[in-house]
């Protein structure tokens, strides 16, 4: 009846096929270059060797979904984009961040935004991104430390000074989440536009006590200023505030097995109304200038600036409830964050030819600040256990600082890329990145005030080489390395036994082939081995503490085929096989990697009005954290069946509903440790609409 009642009620929108291929980042349409897609299918990539260079011709793994698959699966966030990526995991985050796992590697802080770093703990809204890229294996070289596994990286929808353009649409769902958003091009003079994106989400789904609101406005002003020049200013303003819910608790075992989920408590809430609350304000700035110096040399520069303010307050499960209708144990604290990013980036690129051999020169710096401050308070609870068979929330203070420190970030980089062409068959990338990571802090939590800091001078290299006995046809092997320094991905504190570790490294080694079967279809397979060198991880048992993980090692083979197989059908679909452990011990497997994975998404447009969509999602069983004990829960494994609607009421109406779990299956997406577990939403369904002027 609800299903009914919001199908009747809908108003919502969403560009036709041929509209979206129009205005689906084609570098022509905007004065910016961000990369060209037709369709579901991109065809380059700017950021994944900071050239302007064809996906076919990159020596590495790359995923990367367009705005009109962003469109036609309803996604808002980047859990929603991951889902469907194989090789990808989506952490719980604590129920407050976006959090992930490539190739076995966990982070909270590899993103970024047209090439530059965004490493802030927050959720990331899709409102004002023209596609999303997911760039597999290590990638220091054009992204500095970090970057383990890959990075996710996000494209800004940039202005167009072609025409005047604008949407508007809606949705909202079963569980009664809505959103807004509008859409403006407007060009200001023969050679600028400004466009400004804007939306509002009112967060609700199955979960007991959860709500909140996100809402964001992105004015973005670039001018062509004629001689090959183009600059662009962007602002982005975001708040969010929502529940902090970090799950279900795992069933205690009462004889030696592997923990499960607790059964019969898929929507009970395990914090307190209330308390738990996430917030986050952020002002984001960020100034691009592009030039052409001469006929064969380009230079480009960006400087970005973030100002982010953020706290969360968990209650969570801090233990196995003891039956369904048991207790649980429960902890929680409030965390606030102060975080100022300034981050400046210039590169030259240079064409040149050397007899018959092509050179595509990249010289590359980098610098940065990044100032912060931490605070945490442990929650002091009127009762430590919740009783499941009569649910009464505590009572809960904050009394005492447990840690309070600053920390300034200083890092510089240069790098050197070189792709090189030799012949008509064979292609060569080699480079080499310098990072200078200097942190200096202070821990105030304890007497007297204890000053941290640490410098790391590492060098990165990576290199890839091509064979293309095709045009259309490439077969690559690649190597590349990159480090993570013993602040870790959020630098807040340093102990000082990690004040004398060596920085963690990660080397990537990958074999792979890319096929263009046609424009706007293409087809990926590739072999790859990373391993992990000086490693730690949060301890299962107590995730508060790190302990010695040694050496780990993912070996995986990965398939992807995405684009339009007719006129009418598109597709995206890929399988990855990932065997991740602690090397020479089998039994220790790394936590949220799943042996198999398998998304495929399809949309067959029946004519130029109507529209269907379908898609599946298998993953199979994983453990909840590294298993380093025979007591760390596993999640079973689960296959995801959704759906789509398209109908095209004109040229600028449009209708959509997606329906997500089709077979209302129970599962459990994602979780942060052996007891904070996300419970996947069941049967709900999503009306769309928007309207172009």
């Amino acid at each position: 009846m609800k299903f009914a009642l919001l199908l009747s009620t809908a108003l919502l929108a969403f560009p036709t096929m041929a509209a979206a291929e129009e205005a689906a980042g084609d570098d022509t349409n905007t004065i910016l270059v961000i990369g060209k897609s037709v369709g579901y299918a991109a065809t380059d990539s700017v950021t994944a060797t900071k050239t302007d260079t064809p996906l076919i011709d990159v020596p590495q793994t790359i995923s990367v979904v367009t705005r009109q698959q962003l469109d036609d699966q309803a996604q808002h966030s980047i859990a929603d984009v991951l889902r469907y990526i194989p090789g990808t995991t989506v952490g719980q985050g604590e129920g407050n961040r976006d959090q992930i796992t490539i190739r076995g590697q966990n982070s909270t802080s590899d993103f970024f935004l047209d090439g530059v770093r965004d490493d802030v703990q927050y959720y990331r809204s899709l409102y004002n991104i023209e596609r999303v890229e997911i760039l597999k294996g290590p990638y220091a070289l054009i992204f500095g430390r970090g970057g383990g596994g890959g990075i996710i990286n996000r494209v800004q929808k940039a202005p167009s000074n072609e025409r005047f353009f604008a949407s508007a649409g809606g949705s909202v769902n079963s569980f009664g989440a809505w959103d807004a958003s509008a859409d403006v091009n407007l060009p200001v003079s023969a050679g600028g536009a400004l466009r400004v994106n804007g939306f509002y989400e009112n967060l609700a789904n199955h979960r007991d006590h959860f709500d909140g609101e996100r809402y964001a406005i992105n004015p973005y002003l670039a001018f062509d200023l004629g001689g090959g020049w183009k600059a662009g200013l962007s602002y982005e303003y975001v708040k969010d505030d929502r529940v902090t819910d970090r799950g279900i608790p795992s069933l205690a075992c009462t004889q030696p097995c592997t923990p499960g989920p607790l059964p019969g408590h898929r929507d009970t809430f395990f914090g307190v109304p209330g308390v738990n609350r996430t917030g986050l304000e952020a002002h984001i700035v960020k100034a691009r200038l592009d030039g052409q110096l001469t006929d064969n040399l380009n230079w480009s520069s960006t400087v970005l600036y973030g100002d982010y303010d953020k706290y969360y307050t968990n209650v969570y499960a801090n233990g196995g409830a003891t039956a369904p209708s048991g207790t649980v144990a429960l902890a929680g604290y409030i965390d606030p964050t102060k975080r100022e990013n300034f981050i400046a980036q210039t590169n030259l690129v240079w064409d040149v030819a050397l007899g018959a051999i092509e050179n595509k020169i990249l010289l590359g710096l980098e610098y940065g600040e990044q100032d912060s401050t931490n605070q945490r308070r442990n929650a002091v609870l009127s009762s430590s256990t919740l009783n499941l068979a009569n649910i009464v929330y505590p009572t809960v203070t904050f009394p005492a600082v447990n840690r309070d420190t600053a920390s300034k970030v200083k890092f510089f980089s240069a790098y050197a890329q070189d792709q090189i062409g030799i012949g008509e068959h064979v292609d060569l990338v080699v480079g080499l990145r310098f990072d200078r990571f200097d942190i200096k802090g202070t821990d105030f939590a304890v007497t007297p005030d204890r000053p941290f800091a640490r410098v790391d001078e590492k060098v990165s290299p990576r290199i890839g080489l091509i064979f293309k006995p095709r045009e259309n046809i490439s077969a690559y092997a690649s190597y590349s390395q990159s480090f993570l320094p013993r602040s870790g991905d959020q630098f807040l504190t340093m102990t000082t036994t990690q004040e004398n570790l060596a920085p963690e490294k990660f080397t990537n080694y990958e074999i792979g082939a890319k096929w263009d079967i046609h424009p706007g279809l293409s087809a990926t397979v590739a072999l790859f081995q990373l391993d992990r060198t000086n490693a730690t991880t949060p301890d299962p048992l107590n995730p508060a503490t790190t302990i010695n993980a040694g050496e780990t090692r993912t070996r995986g083979i990965e398939l992807a085929l995405t684009g339009r197989l007719t006129d009418k059908w598109q597709m995206s679909g890929g399988y990855t096989y990932q065997d991740a452990k602690l090397r020479g011990n089998d039994f220790v497997r790394l936590g949220q990697v799943p042996e198999h994975q398998f998304a495929l998404w399809n949309r067959y447009d029946f004519n130029r009005f109507v529209g269907a969509g379908i898609g599946v999602i298998h993953q199979s069983s994983q453990f909840a954290a590294n298993r380093t004990t025979a007591s760390v829960t596993r999640l079973p494994g689960f296959t995801r069946v959704d759906a789509a609607l398209f109908f095209n009421a004109s040229e600028k109406v449009q209708f959509q509903v997606n329906v997500e779990n089709l077979l209302d299956t129970t599962y459990f997406a994602d979780a942060h440790n052996n007891n904070n577990i996300s419970t996947g939403a069941p049967l709900n369904a999503r009306l769309s609409a928007r309207i172009k002027f």
